[in-house]
């Protein structure tokens, strides 16, 4: 039997079960599929149409970015260092009014999904409007994304009447439903400080009928909760679970002002988390406790958050950012070690948007989304540990091949 593609001697760091690592690793390919991984040595007899050399490289999953607004590269640093609220409200928000139309969304889509590639990241989990554009870029580009159409209770780009937003959501995830294997449509309510009571559980019933995921920011800033009409005594987590949002279907993006009741309901309702430090820290939002939920079997992915809060889409950067993070806040060196935050960026992100089956980690049956990553240079050199030296000393530009589906779409750095 010949295969599509033999990658060989490199070093396998899989993400699977109990985190094995195959010192000369090998991956078999066979129509997009990861056929089998194991020791060069096992597969050197197998015939392959193309074989890949991964020496003095770290063959591994490709990350996954959990949540982002793929169009609002548009907005890189348009508006920096100022609080949520006035950078939402005074620049952002008009910003979107003068210059987001489906033309642009599609041209500064192709143009994360760029970004992305080149650092590694081979699935996102996108949400905003003229979603049908980022869809389209999406699919030109060849990441795997799950793409959200965006629901807010105001005037909004694509959906000039409030009224339509949930209509215009269903019609989305109909409308690419089935489409690609590579796209995953979704709803996104934007925050329930944005979308009222009636419009969350609307859009949530959507996403549930239709079998897609529900993505919201939900308590990322701390006063949050007094821009929420009915919410009384309760906590945001307790209002959204009145409303019946939260279940396993359902990401919640920043979760930095919850408490420990809160984190319970996220537990027992099964929901998923999205963790954006970087942007949580540039806009002061605070820190999310996500040791914590991680203690509790939360899936917990990391996201960059869009280009506007964040500047890039660089997970090595955020990886590195999250540990340190969590370490300096907590005052405890041993949390947030490596290989939880590697998780993140891979399979628990995975976990998080519902990919878990499919990609995530190099396991046989799942699809071929892998990067290499060159070891050999100054900064990566020595490495006692692969997992360190991945969250630590890697940087985006360290990424030499990246592959999707069993397509090579980055080679020797460069986009092909």
């Amino acid at each position: 039997m010949e295969y599509d593609i033999l990658i060989e001697n490199g070093l396998l760091v899989t993400m699977a079960e109990g985190l094995p690592v195959v010192e000369d690793g090998a991956v078999l390919i066979l129509k997009g599929e990861i056929a089998g991984c194991g020791t060069t040595e096992e597969f050197s007899e197998h015939k392959a149409k193309t074989r890949i050399n991964a020496h003095g490289k770290i063959i591994m999953p490709g990350l996954i970015n959990c949540h982002t607004h793929l169009p609002m590269s548009m907005f890189r640093g348009l508006a920096d260092d100022l609080p949520l609220d006035v950078w939402l409200n005074d620049h952002v928000f008009p910003a979107e009014a003068k210059h987001v139309n489906p033309d642009s969304v599609e041209k500064w889509s192709r143009h994360s999904c760029t970004e992305m590639l080149l650092a590694g990241t081979t699935t996102c989990c996108d949400g905003y409007f003229h979603e049908d554009r980022v869809a389209a870029a999406v699919l030109a580009s060849g990441i795997r994304a799950v793409a959200g159409q965006g629901v807010i209770d105001f005037p909004a780009p694509g959906v000039p009447d409030p009224k339509m937003n949930i209509k215009t959501a269903v019609e989305f995830v109909n409308q690419f439903k089935g489409v690609s294997p590579l796209l995953t449509p979704s709803i996104f309510c934007h925050s329930p400080y944005t979308c009222s009571r009636q419009t969350l559980t609307a859009a949530k019933k959507a996403a549930n009928d239709l079998g897609v995921l529900f993505q919201i920011h939900v308590a990322e800033t701390k006063n949050e909760k007094n821009l929420i009409q009915g919410l009384g005594s309760m906590t945001i987590v307790e209002y959204l679970e009145s409303a019946g949002v939260l279940d396993s279907n359902t990401l919640m993006v920043h979760s930095v002002w919850i408490n420990d009741n809160d984190m319970d309901i996220i537990r027992k309702t099964r929901a998923r988390v999205a963790h954006c430090p970087e942007s949580n820290m540039k806009l002061a939002s605070g820190i999310a406790p996500i040791p914590k939920l991680i203690k509790l079997g939360v899936p917990v992915g990391l996201g960059t958050d869009g280009c506007a809060s964040n500047n890039d889409q660089d997970l090595f950067s955020e990886m590195d950012m999250a540990a340190k993070l969590h370490k300096v806040a907590l005052l405890d060196p041993c949390v947030m070690d490596a290989r939880t935050t590697l998780r993140m960026a891979t399979i628990e992100g995975a976990k998080a948007i519902g990919l878990d089956s499919v990609t995530g980690s190099i396991e046989k049956g799942k699809r071929a989304d892998i990067i290499l990553v060159d070891r050999a240079r100054p900064h990566m050199t020595p490495m006692y540990d692969p997992y360190s030296g991945l969250v630590y000393s890697a940087k985006a530009a360290d990424v030499d091949l990246v592959m999707v589906d069993g397509r090579v779409l980055v080679r020797d750095g460069k986009l092909v």
